[in-house]
């Protein structure tokens, strides 16, 4: 009787540990391992920052008479932001050329006066001390209407900062101050405009990866840098254009900054993205998708499927992964097929049944 127990027993354990073979085949997705060129990244959490910030103000003392943007319009610069009533300034422009013409009639008098006593100085007719009177008032008149001239030409300046225009290409923001606001010169904002469209994004990497950035830097490689948005799947795609001057000896890390041409205004000011650096490229790297590689109690594996439709534990080596796919340093060679979704059920030796057509680890990431 106890042999027959035992007997039982084993035969209960043994269709535990193996109940796919009750069950029939395993139905599983599998894959090709593949062979391709994958970049060596660092991965780190950046931030948007515009690529230039302007602070509007104005140039002259006046009243806003007409505002030419809408809060939070893109405008290009040169671009009509602002109207300053211009009257007092227009008045500051006909006074100036008053003056202008009146020293110009009075130097044209004197001219002549200076003229007419030269000759009556040359013949002995009138002294040196006249003569002399006569030369320093035309002169003095000269001056006059060298300064009226700078005068118009300082009040067209101050008429011209009656219309102000955007200096730059970019994205308005809030509207500081509305029409009918007495605004001060240089002490009062009117509006910030953000350039965006090219744009930076600023992330921090351990100084591990200094060395490697700078060679890369001095070879003269420009080196891309990718920007992920949550919730979309295409990434923005830049590169790397400034490395800090020093390193925070508090974090360990070191500031960079990637230039993104961002046509389409999908990176803003301040929005936190997922930054991918290429360091450098591994060609003929050997590749799976991620989801084929498991983890068991001796390291990582894969399930190898034979040509008779069963499967072989294969430990493995992995290195990096990129969109998708783990680079095997060790383990697997291109072409052979591995299994990619069902593992659970599978065991060495067991037998499969594939659900789809085996595909490149270039397709298995889509």
């Amino acid at each position: 009787m106890g042999a027959l127990l035992f007997t039982a027993a084993c035969g209960t354990q043994s269709n535990q540990a193996k109940p796919s073979m009750m069950l029939g085949p395993v139905p599983v997705t599998v894959a090709q391992v593949g062979q391709e060129t994958v970049p060596n990244e660092v991965h780190a959490i950046g931030t948007g920052e515009a690529y230039s910030t302007v602070t509007v103000m104005s140039q002259v003392d006046g009243v806003i008479q007409k505002v030419g943007f809408v809060e939070g319009q893109n405008v290009k610069a040169g671009d009509l932001l602002f109207t300053i009533d211009p009257a007092p300034f227009e008045a500051s422009l006909r006074q100036a050329e008053a003056n202008l013409a009146r020293d110009q009639a009075q130097a044209k008098y004197a001219e002549a006066q200076l003229k007419r006593n030269q000759k009556l100085y040359q013949s002995g007719i009138i002294s040196v001390d006249q003569y002399d009177q006569f030369q320093s008032n035309a002169q003095a008149l000269e001056a006059a209407v060298r300064a009226d001239e700078a005068a118009i030409q300082n009040a067209r300046i101050q008429l011209s900062y009656c219309t102000i225009r955007s200096p730059i290409s970019g994205r308005t923001g809030s509207l500081l101050v509305h029409p009918g606001n007495l605004i001060k010169n240089n002490s009062t904002s009117l509006v910030v405009i953000n350039q965006v469209s090219p744009i930076y994004v600023d992330f921090y990497v351990p100084e591990q990866y200094l060395d490697p950035i700078r060679a890369g830097l001095a070879a003269g490689r420009r080196m891309t840098v990718t920007a992920r948005i949550a919730g979309q799947a295409s990434p923005e795609v830049g590169y790397l254009s400034f490395v800090n001057n020093t390193v925070d000896s508090s974090t360990g890390t070191v500031l960079l900054k990637g230039t993104f041409p961002n046509p389409r205004h999908r990176l803003w000011p301040g929005q936190f993205v997922n930054v991918d650096l290429v360091l450098s490229a591994q060609p003929n790297a050997v590749v799976v998708p991620s989801q084929a590689v498991q983890t068991g109690p001796h390291g990582q594996y894969v399930y190898v499927v034979k040509a008779d439709h069963t499967v072989a534990l294969q430990p493995v080596e992995v290195g990096t992964t990129y969109q998708g796919s783990t680079v095997i340093a060790q383990g697997l060679t291109p072409g052979e097929t591995v299994v990619t979704d069902g593992q659970l059920r599978l065991y060495p030796g067991a037998k499969i049944l594939v659900k789809s057509s085996p595909s490149s680890a270039a397709e298995g990431q889509s």
